[in-house]
C-alpha cells in the first residue's frame, strides 16, 4: 500500500520528479566527467609511456637529459649485455603531433616487441633501407599512409622526411590504441631525424629483481662518467603524474561544486514532498503506520529518485567527458607535457564512484525531511502551518550552528601548509555553514525590504515580502542553493581575475626586451628545444637588432627529484627579466654571474620548503655540484618551479651549447612588430623559428592562461545550472502548496496578470538576497582559493584584485536567474482554475 501511494504521487507531480532527477544527473555527470577527463588524459600517457618503456626496469641517463652514444658502445664492450641504446622526441606531421623512437632492432628484442619479427618487421628492411619509418596501423590510418610513402616530420622548427617501411603488428591486445601516435626508426636515424648528432636519450637495461640487480646496478654504475646516473624506468611516469596531481585534484573539487549544490535540490523536493502529503501522512500515522514505516517511505522515494538521476548522470557524465577530454589534454599540453588523448578512459571504478556519490548525496539530502515525517505527532502533522512554525523556531539554532562551522573551517584554513584535500575540505565546512545562516538572513531581509517593497509596488510588493517570510522552510533551501553557485562564479572569478592581472604585471616587468625567438614548442611553458647555431648568429648579427641575450632551459636532477634547470646570460637585461622576491638585488647578482650560487623560483621554493642560505644539489655531466641558493624570484611560468643558473656557469657543468631562446632589443626607432616580421623571413628556410614582438608576446602568454581557465568556466556554468533547477523545484513546490492560496486571491479579485506580479516581485526578491548574500561568500571563497589552494597547490603569490563589474554582475545573475526559472510556475499559477484549487483534497 506504502509502496503504490509513493508511486502515485511521484507519477502526479512529473516536473517535480523530472527537476529532482536532472539536479542530480548533472551533479553525478560533472563528476563523471572530470574522472573521465583526467583518466583518459593520464592513461593516454601512462600507456604509451609503458610500451615505450616496454620491459626494461632502469635507465642510464644524463643530467643534461642526453648521454654520449659512446658511453652505450663502453657498456657493451664491459659486458653489460642487457642494455639498449634508445634516441626519443617528439616531432609534429599533419596536424598531429608524434613521439619518435629510435630503436637497435638487434639490441632490443629483450625490450620490447617494436622493432623486431614479432612486431611483423622485416630486420632487413629496418636496417638497409635509410629512414625507414614504422607505424602501428591506427597511426597510419589517422595519418592516411601506406608503406611506401613518405612522411613530413617537423622537428623544433626543421623539416625531416621519412618512408613508411611497413605497419607494426602490436604484441598485445589494446597495444594498438597505445601506439596510436609513436613513430619507429632505426637509432641512427632518429638520432638525425631529431638532431641529437652523436648523443642517445637514455640507454635501457634490464636487471634482475632482488639483490642480483642491486649488485649488477653496483657494477654498472662504476662505469658511468661523471654527471650519467641509473634510474627506474617508472620514474619519468611518476614524475609527470606528480606535475598534474594538484591540476586534477583542483579540477575534481570544482566538479564536486555541483553535487553539492544539487543536494540543496534534493532536500528541497523531498521536504515538499513530505508538506504537500502532510494530511495524507497524518491520516496514515493515525490508521497505525509506524513511524519507521514512514521514515522509510520518505526516504526510498529519495532513493528511487537518487538511483534514476544516477543512471542518467552516469551516462550524460560520459558523453561530457569526452567533450572535456580535449579542454584537459589541451592544457595538460600547454602546462606540463605533450599527451595526445586517442581514446576515453572509462573505468567501472568511475561508474562506481559517481553511482556512490549520487545515491549518497540524494539520501544524505533526505534523510532530515525523512526523519522529520517520521518523528512529528500526528495532530502536528495534520495542522497545515506547523512545519513553517518549526522553520522559524529553528532560525536561532540554525544560526549558530552555521556561525560554528564558519569558524571550525576558518580555524582549519588558517593552518600553515594546510594539506589541499583538507583544504578543500574546510572550504566545504564553511559552505555549509554559510548556508545554515542563510534562512536567519532570509528573514530578516524580508522584513527590512517589507517597507520598501510595499511603497514601491503596493499591496503585491507588502505581499511578495510577507510570503519571503511566511514559507522562510522552502524558499531558505532554494536561495542557499542560488547563493551557493553564485557565490562559487565570484570566488573562482575574482581568483582568475587576481591571478591574471598578477601574471600581466609579471609580464610587463619581465619581458624586458622588444622581440622574442624560440624554436616550436610541443609544450608551450616548457622550452627545451633548440635553435640552430647559425640561426642565433643570423638573429644577433641582423639589421635593426642592438644586442640580445640567450636563455637555455632543461631538465636535469637534484636532491628533490627531477628539477628544471634555465641558464641565461645578459647583464643588466637580466637582472631586470627576474625580479627579486627574498634577497638583496646588488648582492645576489654578482654572486650568480660568478657561478656561486643559483636562484630559485618562488613555486620551487614553497615547493621543496627551501630558502636563501640553503642548497640545493644539482646532477651535472661532473657530477653532482651544490650551490647554495642566494636569491627567491618571482615566476609565474611554471608551478613545478624553477632553477636559475648563469649562463658562464652552465657551460662549465655541461657539455650542452643549445639555445632555447632569444631576447633581442631593437635599434632606436626601429618597430618591434616590423622588426619580429623580418627575422622570421631572414631564417625561414633554416628552420621555421616563433618570432613575436614584446606585445604578441604578452598576448601569447595570456592566451595560454585564457586556455588553462576555460573548463574552469565550464563547470561553473554547469553549477549554476544546477542551482537554476533548484530554483525552478522550490518555485514549482511553492506553486502547489500555494495553490489554495492563490485561488482565494483570485475569487477575491486578484487578476492574472496580478499574479504573474506578486509571483515577479517575490522572485525578484529571492534572486536579489541570493546575490547580496553571494557577495561575502563569494569574497571568502575568493580569499581561499587565493591565499590557500593556489598557494598549496602550486606556490605562487597573487595580489587579490577584485574588479567591480563581477560582483555587480553576479548580483545581476541571481536575480535574472530567479526571474527566469520563476515564469512557468507564475504562468501556472496565473492560469489555475480557482474553483479546482478550492476544492477540498
Amino acid at each position: 500500500m506504502l509502496l503504490r501511494t509513493s508511486l502515485r504521487y511521484l507519477l502526479r507531480h512529473p516536473w517535480l520528479l523530472v527537476l529532482s532527477l536532472v539536479g542530480v544527473a548533472l551533479g553525478v555527470a560533472v563528476v563523471v566527467a572530470i574522472d573521465v577527463a583526467n583518466a583518459s588524459a593520464t592513461r593516454a600517457f601512462t600507456r604509451s609511456a609503458e610500451v615505450v618503456a616496454g620491459r626494461a626496469t632502469h635507465a642510464v641517463v644524463g643530467a643534461g637529459g642526453t648521454v654520449e652514444g659512446s658511453l652505450y658502445q663502453r657498456l657493451r664492450f664491459a659486458g653489460v649485455r642487457e642494455s639498449a641504446p634508445v634516441a626519443e622526441g617528439y616531432a609534429t606531421a599533419r596536424g598531429r603531433v608524434l613521439n619518435v623512437l629510435g630503436l637497435d632492432p638487434l639490441a632490443d628484442a629483450p625490450f620490447r616487441s617494436l622493432a623486431g619479427e614479432g612486431a611483423g618487421v622485416d630486420l632487413g628492411l629496418f636496417l638497409a633501407t635509410p629512414g625507414a619509418a614504422f607505424l602501428a596501423p591506427s597511426a597510419a590510418a589517422r595519418l592516411a599512409l601506406a608503406p611506401g610513402d613518405t612522411l613530413g616530420l617537423a622537428v623544433e622548427g626543421t623539416r625531416r622526411t621519412v618512408r613508411i617501411g611497413a605497419l607494426l603488428a602490436p604484441g598485445e591486445a589494446g597495444q594498438d590504441d597505445a601506439l596510436a601516435n609513436l613513430v619507429v626508426l632505426d637509432v641512427a636515424e632518429a638520432q638525425a631525424v631529431l638532431g641529437l648528432g652523436s648523443r642517445l636519450t637514455r640507454i635501457d637495461l634490464a636487471l634482475p629483481e632482488g639483490e642480483a640487480g642491486a649488485r649488477r646496478r653496483a657494477e654498472i654504475e662504476r662505469l658511468l662518467p661523471p654527471g650519467a646516473r641509473i634510474e627506474r624506468s617508472a620514474t619519468r611516469t611518476e614524475s609527470l603524474e606528480t606535475m598534474t596531481r594538484a591540476f586534477r585534484l583542483n579540477l575534481t573539487a570544482l566538479s564536486f561544486l555541483a553535487l553539492v549544490v544539487g543536494m540543496f535540490l534534493v532536500y528541497n523536493t523531498t521536504t515538499f514532498a513530505v508538506v504537500q502529503r502532510r494530511f495524507l501522512l497524518g491520516r496514515l500515522r493515525a490508521l497505525g503506520v509506524t513511524r519507521r514505516e514512514v521514515f522509510g517511505l520518505v526516504l526510498g522515494e529519495a532513493a528511487l529518485v537518487g538511483a534514476v538521476g544516477t543512471a542518467f548522470g552516469l551516462a550524460l557524465g560520459v558523453i561530457l567527458g569526452r567533450g572535456l577530454v580535449a579542454l584537459v589534454a589541451g592544457t595538460i599540453s600547454d602546462l606540463y607535457f605533450s599527451v595526445t588523448v586517442a581514446s576515453v578512459a572509462i573505468t567501472p571504478w568511475m561508474l562506481f564512484k559517481g553511482a556512490a556519490l549520487g545515491l549518497g548525496t540524494t539520501l544524505a539530502a533526505a534523510f532530515a525531511p525523512a526523519r522529520e515525517a517520521a518523528g512529528a505527532d500526528v495532530s502536528a502533522v495534520l495542522r497545515r502551518s506547523e512545519t513553517e512554525a518549526r522553520a522559524g523556531r529553528r532560525l536561532p539554532v540554525l544560526a549558530l550552528a552555521g556561525v560554528a562551522l564558519l569558524a571550525a573551517g576558518a580555524g582549519v584554513l588558517a593552518w600553515p601548509r594546510l594539506p589541499l584535500a583538507l583544504a578543500y575540505g574546510a572550504l566545504l565546512v564553511v559552505m555549509l555553514g554559510f548556508s545554515l545562516v542563510v534562512p536567519a538572513a532570509v528573514a530578516g531581509f524580508a522584513r527590512a525590504v517589507r517597507p520598501v517593497a510595499s511603497r514601491a509596488f503596493g499591496p503585491l510588493g507588502r505581499m511578495a515580502a510577507g510570503g519571503l517570510q511566511a514559507h522562510l522552510g522552502r524558499i531558505s533551501v532554494a536561495v542557499a542553493a542560488l547563493v551557493v553557485a553564485i557565490a562559487a562564479t565570484i570566488g573562482v572569478g575574482v581568483m582568475v581575475a587576481s591571478f591574471r592581472s598578477t601574471v600581466v604585471a609579471w609580464l610587463e616587468g619581465a619581458l624586458v626586451a622588444d622581440v622574442f625567438v624560440q624554436p616550436p614548442s610541443l609544450v608551450a611553458r616548457r622550452g627545451e628545444a633548440s635553435l640552430r647555431p647559425d640561426v642565433v648568429e643570423a638573429l644577433l648579427r641582423a639589421p635593426g637588432v642592438t644586442s640580445g641575450y640567450s636563455i637555455r632551459a632543461l631538465t636535469t636532477t637534484s636532491q628533490f627529484g627531477r628539477t628544471d634547470l634555465i641558464a641565461a646570460s645578459g647583464g643588466a637585461a637580466q637582472e631586470r627579466t627576474f625580479k627579486i622576491k627574498e634577497g638583496r638585488a646588488a648582492d645576489v647578482w654578482p654572486r650568480l654571474r660568478a657561478g656561486e650560487a643559483v636562484f630559485v623560483s618562488e613555486p620551487f621554493a614553497y615547493r621543496h620548503g627551501v630558502g636563501i642560505g640553503d642548497t640545493v644539489r644539482l646532477g651535472t655531466e661532473r657530477g653532482v655540484r651544490p650551490f647554495p641558493i642566494a636569491a627567491v624570484y618571482y615566476d609565474y611560468g611554471s608551478d613545478m618551479g624553477l632553477v636559475l643558473m648563469h649562463r658562464s656557469a652552465f657551460e662549465r657543468l655541461y657539455s650542452d651549447r643549445g639555445t632555447s631562446g632569444l631576447a633581442l632589443f631593437a635599434a632606436p626607432g626601429v618597430d618591434p612588430d616590423a622588426l619580429a616580421e623580418r627575422l622570421r623571413a631572414r631564417v625561414a628556410d633554416r628552420q621555421a623559428v616563433i618570432v613575436r614582438s614584446n606585445r604578441g608576446l604578452r598576448e601569447f602568454s595570456l592566451g595560454i592562461f585564457d586556455r588553462t581557465f576555460a573548463i574552469t568556466g565550464v563547470l561553473r556554468l554547469l553549477a549554476l545550472l544546477v542551482a537554476f533547477v533548484g530554483v525552478v523545484s522550490a518555485f514549482m513546490a511553492l506553486q502547489l502548496e500555494r495553490a489554495r492560496e492563490y485561488a482565494t486571491l483570485r475569487a477575491m479579485g486578484l487578476t492574472p496578470r496580478e499574479v504573474y506580479g506578486l509571483v515577479s516581485i517575490q522572485t525578484g526578491l529571492m534572486g536579489l538576497v541570493a546575490g547580496l548574500l553571494s557577495l561575502p561568500l563569494g569574497l571568502a571563497l575568493a580569499a581561499v582559493l587565493i591565499f590557500v589552494i593556489n598557494r598549496r597547490s602550486f606556490g605562487w603569490t597573487l595580489q587579490a584584485t577584485v574588479p567591480p563589474e563581477t560582483l555587480v554582475t553576479a548580483v545581476v545573475l541571481a536575480v535574472v536567474a530567479a526571474l527566469l526559472a520563476g515564469l512557468y510556475p507564475a504562468w501556472k499559477m496565473a492560469h489555475a482554475r480557482p474553483a479546482e484549487a478550492l476544492r477540498d483534497e
